[in-house]
């Protein structure tokens, strides 16, 4: 014996299974609109990528048509979507103390200077990077008031809440020691085994904000010692990281750091930074 759905349940199985159409047309249009909006390049193998994740927008908005979709972002410049839309295709690959040869790097750079020592983590994603320059900074300078600040931002406002919640998985924190994570975290119990959060002492000294890298002008409390760019340059063309680069340089103070991620390289890209250490830069004190 067989029975029917109700036609409405049955149209939308169909939208929830049926694959909807990305013409290269389509994908054209995509990479038109995240190039001017994000600034971030999308090379064809990011086609499927770019499916899965636009689809579910797709679905959540119940369209079953990508050109009406890009229509509808086209239409209205101020829509909410378009923030849906770049954290859609926004990659978020990050860690505690990645590239970690970084780390003593800026402690020994921080235990010289004098003043409060500011640090913009300019991709910070879920957190991982800011809460791991702000240890290193609480293990080298200490916590008193003033000491030192970490500014963190990215174009992603989800991940951004991610990060202001400071919650992670326990398995997550392998690369702190013992004493870092008894110091700077709290152990989830009962429902929350396995799962960890960062103090609210250390979390006081880190302040998250929305900032896209393709803006004329930065909002963000500088000039600063040290910036953090790393891994994200590698979305965007040669021009526009030239244009990131020049103006990061009034941003930082005399002899600021210029952290960049292992495949990045900017030594022939603008004049005003050269090379201090594997993937370092340092502003020349004439230029800042």
């Amino acid at each position: 014996m067989t029975s029917s759905l109700p036609s409405g349940q049955t149209s939308v199985l169909l939208q929830m299974t049926q694959r909807l159409a990305m013409s290269d047309a389509h994908f054209r249009r995509i990479c038109q609109l995240i190039y001017q909006r994000a600034g971030i390049v999308l090379a064809d193998h990011k086609r499927d990528m770019v499916y899965n994740r636009l689809v579910r927008r797709l679905r959540a908005l119940g369209l079953d048509d990508f050109g009406r979709y890009l229509s509808m972002l086209e239409a209205n410049q101020n829509s909410a979507e378009w923030q849906a839309f770049i954290n859609a295709l926004t990659t978020n690959l990050t860690a505690f103390f990645r590239e970690a040869h970084h780390f003593p790097i800026l402690a020994e750079h921080a235990r010289r200077r004098h003043g409060e020592y500011r640090v913009w983590s300019a991709a910070a994603s879920t957190g991982e990077e800011p809460y791991s320059i702000a240890i290193t900074l609480a293990d080298a300078l200490g916590m008193a008031p003033g000491r030192w600040k970490v500014f963190a931002s990215d174009i992603d406002t989800e991940v951004l809440e991610k990060a202001r919640s400071g919650i992670y998985r326990l398995s997550e924190l392998k690369t702190l020691s013992p004493q870092q994570l008894q110091r700077y975290f709290m152990r989830g119990t009962g429902p929350h085994e396995g799962l960890v959060r960062v103090r609210q002492e250390l979390a006081n000294y880190v302040e998250f904000s929305s900032v896209n890298l393709l803006e004329k002008q930065y909002n963000v409390p500088g000039p600063f010692d040290a910036i953090f760019c790393r891994n994200v340059m590698i979305y965007f063309d040669k021009t526009t990281q030239e244009d990131i680069l020049r103006r990061f340089v009034p941003l930082l103070k005399p002899d600021g750091l210029l952290f960049a991620g292992h495949s990045e390289n900017f030594s022939n890209l603008v004049r005003e930074f050269s090379l201090r250490g594997q993937t370092v830069y340092a502003l020349s004190k004439d230029k800042a």
